[in-house]
């Protein structure tokens, strides 16, 4: 809002008049995000100014803005995601110890779609090998299990068996050992995954360019596309209610959309 000059009086602002200066904004072009966060500058002005005296009754209480759109997570198609892993396990065949953590990275990631801070505080003792199952601890402190499939339990063997000991400055037999570590033998941190992931997806031509969420939301979207029910994958990601998960649907929905225009012969 406008700073109020000293001569000014904010008697008699009222909803209408706030109402009015967001309609204002959002004629002349204003972004959703912007009038969102004005709106809220604005409450918590009314709010103030109540409690100061200068208003008696809180016209913020009744002013809304326009929710932000959710913007469609970007997405590898299956083949790049195959592709990904492909060119990823071949840079893993030499058996250096960055290539193999790295191909263990990407691989997890897109087999369980947890998340980048899960994988980094993933410690030895949460991988089950025998039933392909990883014990993750999310957001809120929350625990589930996560299932990951055999090219991302070979990737994770290969790492720990032929990579991990170049690096760590712990064993894996140590409690709380990190299953990633970085070159310096730390537990790995976010940024390296994240330019893991970037450098992984430059390879694939085509691909977007996407991190370590690009893959959740790849993950869960080929889930879906796959025939995997909302709950199920709702648990898989740990998302606390299900209209996160129903985000996904909408890219699916989007892309049968887009095949049936392109192949359809009454679709235009």
């Amino acid at each position: 809002m406008e700073a109020v000059s000293d001569d000014a009086s904010i008697e008699g602002l009222d909803v209408r008049e706030l109402r009015s200066w967001l309609s204002s904004q959002h004629t002349a072009g204003v972004a959703r995000t912007t009038l969102a966060r004005r709106a809220a500058s604005a409450r918590t002005f009314t709010a103030w100014a109540v409690k100061q005296g200068y208003l008696e009754t809180d016209p913020g209480e009744r002013l809304e803005a326009p929710r932000p759109h959710r913007k469609l997570p970007t997405v590898l198609s299956k083949d790049q995601a195959t592709d990904l892993m492909r060119a990823s396990a071949l840079g893993a065949e030499q058996d250096n110890p960055v290539a193999l953590r790295d191909h263990a990275i990407v691989e997890l990631l897109y087999a369980t779609g947890i998340r980048v801070a899960e994988l980094c505080a993933l410690n030895i003792d949460q991988i089950d090998f025998s039933r392909r199952l990883l014990r993750v601890i999310g957001k809120g402190n929350k625990e589930r299990v996560v299932p990951f499939g055999q090219p991302a339990a070979a990737a994770l063997q290969a790492w720990l068996d032929r990579g991990r000991q170049s690096l760590a400055r712990t064993h894996a037999s140590d409690d709380d050992a990190p299953v990633f570590v970085g070159v310096r033998g730390g537990r790995i941190d976010q940024r390296t995954v994240r330019k893991v992931v970037h450098d992984a997806t430059s390879a694939v031509p085509g691909a977007a360019d996407i991190g370590p969420h690009g893959l959740r939301h790849s993950a869960a979207t080929h889930l879906l596309d796959g025939g995997a029910d909302l709950r199920s994958v709702q648990e898989l990601l740990g998302h606390a209610t299900l209209a996160t998960t129903q985000l996904y649907t909408h890219v699916t929905v989007d892309r049968l959309k887009a095949i049936h225009d392109r192949t359809h012969p009454r679709a235009r």
